[in-house]
């Protein structure tokens, strides 16, 4: 394993200084799961919290002149009219830095060597109240990975155009209609399957239309989109066409057994997909239902999703499940929760027998298992108990161990997001690695986030014998936004 050198903790040292320096702004606040999730009253009244989906704040509060207090608040709140204060323009800034150290991309298979990169993002962006209940919202991004060899679309788009989009919403049948057109954010749930892709430098976006009518309880979705298609070639180069599609419709009931219930039936479509037993077009049909809630310090999320379709003329027959459960201590001292994630996708059992049964994820979370991207959510079983602990209402420090299995040996091991590696697919041994996580995540202001992440994977002998090895991941990052 290569050693990290004095050059190297240098510089991380310099970037937690700055991050700790730039601390005297103004708290970072964990994402929802779901961006369109409503705004409770009391805190669409104060300033808004400086999180992951910048579109969802609403910064109306500094039309009363008195609450002007930090610096730049003219540029947050830009009235439009004298007489309407919900009509503004407000500006903002978000900038993520994050130093990586990978020994072993893909645990090292295919002779890729070890990587030390500074992933650098820059988000712009303009949000325009044009009335009460109509707005655009235009977000640029400019994303570099100094230091990465041959950095793919995830990891570097020098200046192109990250989201743009109007939406609006109206009163109907007793209930609120909500509606957005143009290139915007789609997260479900824990996005296991449906995500923005933080983990990753570029994030993920979708050109669509989607429409959502909630009524008490109640809340239907329907959307259809093209997901946008990364390139680095040159600035506003990124597109999306018919060639890779997803849609559907999606129900979800509040306050039911103890929490949340969801059920969304989709369809996902790919004119060159390719898996290690079939090729061509796919065009996969979705079930996937939800049920999360919290009681009695108990906190659970269970998910599971069915496939069928076709790819490239075989018969698409695939499933996932998720759970992530746990019991937080409130009285003990920081707040102690253990909790236990179990996660298992199907692969395929026989390349000859017409059928597909690989799990397509889709667009995964790149960090929903560990940051370090290793492992996929395709032919897999994965049992990860974790202890977390807040230290300070502030920080919090989670520690995991965590186990995988392939589902089944006939397919492969795969790597985020469904890469599968080589000479893996039908080799003896259904344990493909067991790792170490431990991560640390501080909300050192309103407005800034810090973490370090560090994860050690042990891999098992059909890995080593395709030429992967052990492998050492670790990350720095600081989130700062205005």
């Amino acid at each position: 394993m290569p050693v990290i050198g004095v050059p190297r903790i240098s510089a991380i040292l310099q970037l937690a200084l700055l991050c700790t320096a730039a601390a005297l702004c103004t708290d970072a606040r964990a994402a929802t799961a779901d961006p369109d999730a409503d705004v409770p009253a009391e805190a669409a009244a104060a300033r808004p919290a400086i999180g992951m989906y910048r579109w969802q704040e609403d910064w109306s509060v500094l039309a009363d002149p008195t609450r002007r207090t930090e610096a730049a608040d003219g540029l947050k709140y830009i009235p439009l009219s004298e007489d309407e204060p919900q009509r503004y323009l407000s500006l903002g800034v978000t900038l993520r830095e994050r130093y990586e150290h990978n020994d072993a991309p893909r645990f090292g298979t295919g002779g890729r060597k070890g990587t030390d990169a500074v992933l650098h993002r820059l988000e712009l962006h303009a949000d325009a109240h044009l009335t009460e209940s109509l707005r655009a919202f235009v977000q640029v991004e400019n994303a570099l990975a100094p230091g990465l060899k041959n950095a793919g679309a995830a990891d570097a788009n020098r200046l192109d155009l990250r989201l743009a989009f109007v939406d609006g919403r109206f009163d109907a049948a007793g209930g609120l209609v909500r509606w957005r057109i143009g290139r915007q954010e789609m997260a479900f749930d824990l996005q296991r399957f449906i995500s923005v892709r933080d983990g990753p430098n570029v994030r993920q976006a979708y050109d669509a239309v989607w429409a959502d009518y909630v009524r008490g309880p109640w809340r239907v979705s329907g959307f259809a989109s093209q997901p946008v298609q990364y390139r680095n070639a040159s600035a506003f180069d990124d597109f999306s066409d018919r060639r890779l599609a997803y849609g559907g419709l999606r129900v979800q009931r509040t306050g039911l057994a103890g929490g949340a219930v969801s059920a969304t039936v989709s369809e996902y479509r790919n004119r060159d997909a390719a898996f290690p037993s079939a090729s061509g077009r796919e065009r996969r049909r979705n079930l996937d239902l939800r049920h999360a809630g919290a009681a009695h310090g108990f906190d659970w999320d269970i998910e599971g999703m069915r496939q069928g379709g076709r790819l490239g003329g075989r018969t698409v027959d695939a499933w996932a499940i998720g759970l992530l459960a746990g019991y937080t201590f409130a009285s003990a001292p920081w707040k102690p929760r253990v909790a236990a994630q179990i996660d298992a996708a199907s692969g395929d059992r026989a390349r000859r027998d017409g059928r597909v049964g690989t799990f397509n994820p889709m667009f995964p979370n790149g960090y929903y298992l560990t940051l370090s991207g290793y492992t996929g959510y395709s032919n897999v079983v994965h049992f990860k108990p974790s202890l977390t602990l807040r230290p300070t209402q502030a920080l919090k420090i989670t520690a995991a161990l965590g186990v995988l299995w392939r589902q089944t040996i006939h397919d492969a091991v795969y790597a985020q997001p469904y890469v599968a590696l080589p000479r893996t697919a039908g080799m003896p041994g259904r344990r493909s690695a067991d790792y170490a996580q431990l991560r640390a995540d501080w909300s050192a202001a309103r407005n800034l986030a810090l973490a370090v992440e560090a994860d050690r994977y042990r891999v098992a002998p059909v890995v080593r014998a395709a030429g992967g090895r052990d492998s050492t991941y670790l990350g720095v990052e600081m989130r700062w936004g205005w």
